[in-house]
């Protein structure tokens, strides 16, 4: 999806006309956007073009219809855009069985790093013969897991956060706890220790991290408060501006090097006096579990889907073989 295809998405009652006021009073460029938008659809009307004309049977989907249904209709997924676009693909991919291609469709403006290279943002057909010959290799990237242990985890939905758009007013509606709403004043303030335990639960997240998890309070200017244990290690109360983890480490391209199977953790702006502190703020881990002590807090995956995680939930993230992503290396 393009930027102007994300502007029409958001706000479908506004003319072009005034789409482009809009814009305008925004510090956007409405000819600019069209450039882009033009740029990106040309590319991908090369992609179904050159499918199409070896006999594939191809849907082109927006991002807000890609559901399980179509992963599961696809034989390989392709994903038309950026690094963004890829990482959105891949959330939903949960087997290891089914490929993702990327395709580039704007080199000029996106670095593409998980796609094709750009040689063949323009020209896929070049690309799809040397994969119809076998002229290519087969790579895994590995994911993370999330599951969740806590009161009735298995009831959280994700938000959304590209479609997103908080009020000023009300910043706690994407992770407002709806879950309460029948309940009665008495059970609504019940801290989660006090709930019955019957309604503890453990589910798997449906979504793998290919990049990156944050985990912290909504607000930013909110201290994030947790508990951290490390590969089995010792439990550790901290306070920070939240907590980063993320796939191996960064290469000179500015994303990640997945080809070990270890998470690399960074702790935020820890605060460190006579009550807290962080042995250490950074480091390796194949495992890696979180008990939150926050009151407005998420679990974002990937910068795509934030999940609610407040206090007295447990996340835990590890690093399966069959939860790794099937992707392509041209030789």
């Amino acid at each position: 999806m393009s930027r102007y295809e994300f502007e029409k998405h958001k706000q479908p009652y506004l003319s072009e006309d005034e789409l482009r006021r809009r814009l305008a009073a925004r510090g956007s460029n409405y000819e600019g956007l069209m450039k882009r938008h033009k740029i990106h659809t040309r590319n991908l009307e090369s992609v179904t073009e050159a499918l199409r004309s070896h006999g594939v049977e191809v849907k082109v989907i927006q991002k807000h219809e890609y559901t399980p249904e179509k992963v599961n209709w696809a034989d390989v997924i392709m994903s038309a855009g950026g690094d963004g676009t890829f990482l959105m693909a891949a959330s939903h991919i949960l087997t290891r069985k089914k490929p993702l291609i990327g395709v580039n469709t704007d080199p000029s403006r996106s670095e593409g790093y998980l796609c094709l290279p750009k040689e063949y943002s323009g020209k896929f057909s070049r690309a799809l013969d040397r994969l119809l010959a076998g002229k290519f290799r087969w790579r895994w990237r590995n994911r993370i897991r999330i599951t969740l242990e806590g009161y009735q985890v298995s009831h959280i939905d994700p938000v959304d956060l590209d479609d997103l758009e908080l009020g000023a007013h009300d910043h706690l509606g994407p992770h407002r706890d709806y879950r309460y709403q029948s309940e009665s004043d008495d059970e609504r303030l019940l801290h989660p220790s006090e709930r019955s335990l019957d309604q503890t639960e453990t589910t798997v997240l449906p979504i793998r991290a290919l990049n990156e998890i944050f985990i912290g309070e909504t607000r930013a200017s909110r201290t994030s408060y947790y508990e951290l244990s490390v590969d089995g290690r010792r439990w550790e109360k901290q306070k920070s501006s939240g907590l980063t983890v993320l796939m191996r480490r960064y290469n000179n391209s500015l994303m990640f090097d997945a080809s070990e199977p270890k998470m690399t953790y960074t702790v935020r702006d820890p605060i460190i006096n006579g009550v807290f502190s962080v042995k250490n703020p950074r480091g390796f881990a194949k495992r890696i579990t979180i008990r939150s002590r926050c009151w407005d807090a998420c679990l974002a995956v990937d910068g795509g889907f934030s999940f609610q995680f407040n206090d007295g939930a447990m996340a835990y993230l590890e690093i399966l073989p069959e939860d790794a992503l099937r992707t392509v290396i041209l030789d």
